[in-house]
């Protein structure tokens, strides 16, 4: 068997020496493999001929299958770097394809693509999706570092206050050195150099009535990451009218909550839980009230899982429930949220408001925590 592994070895590289072509050298390589196998086949066990070639045609059967897989994955390899390579106009320059990964982009997003409930096609539908995050600061700045990193396409973040020194406790999207810089441009210079493939939309005002329903036209997705009920009303009633889906965040201390608003999918809008702003006493800034620094990163990382599947249609989002989260003692709990029929901004179906956990269903009053420090107001 050796004499055939050095014949073998003669025909590819001596025959290169000689400078035959690849595809000849090849088909000789074709031609000895038949003949091995004629022999096996043909002659009776006992013939010398087949005991110096291996005695059996079993090896060489198993040779062949691999040589076929390995130059399956070849193949697959070519398709997959065709595919990434921008295709050339007729003269010769490079014609962008946007509906193609380049090699850089398949190997960055490629523990997403292995995923069965995202795949290639989930993807693309982040690459192609429009997302606006309202706020850069606790729960605006974990969601933004994530939604980039995950190649979300186009990330508009909109805030009108400047990076402070307080702030960079729990905002990690922020540096010592963004201290008096507007936070969306702090943001936006973070989230380019995690993602150079994606497009950042920074907005550097505040959010009000007048802009609101052209800005939100824009997008597919709304974030809701701040922190005075005046904006999350105007939020509300902005992403109900066009009908956008809306993942509302908030926290304080050491308890975070968050869901899906989404009436025109048959959920509840925010409004139907919170009908009213409750007293300034009940529901204190973070800078009143305090709150534990890696907690905003949990909530805001879930709101941009929850953006995720939103997006791709993954898994099952929290739109009719109300993810809460105590940090404090590491529980976690779910409400069930229902529309109201007398709600003021989408006229839903009455229904009750039920907590349900482990061990007692009940149910949930009070007013929603504030989401960030003093200076994360919209």
């Amino acid at each position: 068997m050796l004499s055939i592994v050095v014949l073998a070895a003669l025909i590819w590289w001596g025959g290169r020496f000689l400078g035959l072509g690849h595809t000849l050298r090849l088909g000789l390589l074709g031609v000895l493999y038949i003949a091995i196998l004629a022999v096996h086949l043909t002659l009776p066990e006992t013939a010398p001929l087949r005991g110096a070639t291996g005695g059996s045609a079993a090896p060489w059967l198993v040779l062949a299958g691999m040589v076929v897989l390995v130059l399956a994955y070849r193949h697959l390899l070519r398709r997959l770097r065709s595919r990434a390579q921008p295709e050339e106009d007729a003269e010769g320059g490079a014609k962008p394809r946007p509906d193609k990964f380049s090699e850089s982009e398949l190997d960055r997003y490629a523990r997403h693509i292995v995923l069965r409930e995202l795949g290639g096609p989930g993807q693309k539908k982040l690459r192609k999706a429009r997302v606006l995050v309202i706020g850069a600061g606790g729960l605006g700045a974990p969601a933004l570092q994530y939604l980039a990193a995950a190649g979300v396409g186009t990330i508009g973040v909109i805030d009108d206050d400047l990076v402070e020194n307080a702030n960079l406790q729990r905002q990690v999207i922020h540096r010592d050195q963004d201290i008096g810089i507007p936070k969306v441009f702090s943001a936006q210079a973070a989230m380019e150099a995690q993602n150079p493939h994606i497009t950042v939309r920074p907005y550097h005002r505040r959010l009000n009535a007048d802009i609101a329903t052209d800005l939100f036209g824009d997008y597919d997705l709304i974030l809701d990451g701040t922190d005075n009920f005046e904006t999350r009303y105007l939020v509300n009633r902005t992403a109900v009218a066009l009908g956008k889906p809306l993942i509302s965040g908030a926290l304080s201390q050491w308890e975070g909550q968050i869901s899906l608003f989404h009436p025109t999918a048959g959920g509840p809008c925010y409004q139907c839980i919170f009908p009213e702003a409750p007293a300034a006493d009940l529901a204190p800034s973070c800078s009143e009230a305090g709150v534990v620094g890696p907690l905003p990163g949990v909530v805001g990382a879930m709101m941009a899982l929850e953006a995720i599947k939103a997006v791709t249609g993954a898994g099952q989002t929290l739109q009719g429930e109300m993810l809460i989260y105590d940090g404090l003692y590491s529980e976690s709990r779910k409400i069930t949220l229902s529309q109201r029929s007398d709600c003021p901004i989408c006229a839903g179906g009455a229904g009750p408001v039920e907590e349900t956990g482990k061990k007692e269903t009940r149910k949930e009053t009070g007013a929603p925590h504030s989401d960030s420090g003093a200076s994360e107001t919209i």
